[in-house]
Parts: structure tokens; C-alpha cells; sequence
């Protein structure tokens, strides 16, 4: 299992692209991507969408990996227990059927 940078990087790297090819097409500076690449900086929805297309992969599954990273550190920065994902779920279900 990888995280979302390192996941990205293996995209660029098999593909044989290098850094700023990609930012360029995503209109990002190098720098930037190479810290989205080092889990240093998030992505923001549009690079992910933009990395979606150029490595023509789903953007829906590419946020996943990256709201799943975001989740992973932040139970990690609370010292939390993996418990709190059941309790999670089940309060997204609540708070979803209270906005019917």
C-alpha cells in the first residue's frame, strides 16, 4: 500500500514523464507537485481531477486515495484508535439521512 504522493509518482515514473512536463500540464509549478509527490503538500480537486486525465485513470478513485490518506494521518496525529472509523461510518450515515 502506498499513500496518494507516492502512488502519484509511480504514475509519472511508469509513464516515463518527468516532473515538469506533468505541472506544466497542470499548470502547477514543479516544485509544487514534487511536495504533492513527497506527501509534503495536498493536492487540491483540480490537480486531482488533472492528474485523472493525463494518467487517464478515475478521479473518483483518486480521491479516494487521497481523503483516505488525510484520514489515515489525522487518526495517527490524534493517537486514535482505528475504532473511531466504525463510529465514523455510522455517523456519516446519520448525518446523511438527516439532510433527506
Amino acid at each position: 500500500m502506498e499513500t496518494f504522493g507516492e502512488y502519484i509518482r509511480q504514475l509519472r515514473t511508469n509513464a516515463g514523464l518527468p516532473i515538469r512536463k506533468i505541472a506544466q500540464q497542470l499548470d502547477i509549478d514543479p516544485t509544487l507537485l514534487g511536495r504533492i509527490e513527497k506527501d509534503e503538500r495536498p493536492a487540491n480537486k483540480d490537480v486531482i481531477a488533472g492528474i485523472a486525465k493525463i494518467f487517464k485513470q478515475s478521479e473518483q478513485d483518486l480521491f479516494d486515495r487521497f481523503l483516505s490518506d488525510r484520514i489515515a494521518y489525522k487518526i495517527i496525529d490524534e493517537n486514535a484508535d482505528i475504532r473511531v472509523l466504525k463510529v465514523a461510518e455510522q455517523k456519516v450515515e446519520y448525518l446523511k439521512s438527516k439532510k433527506i
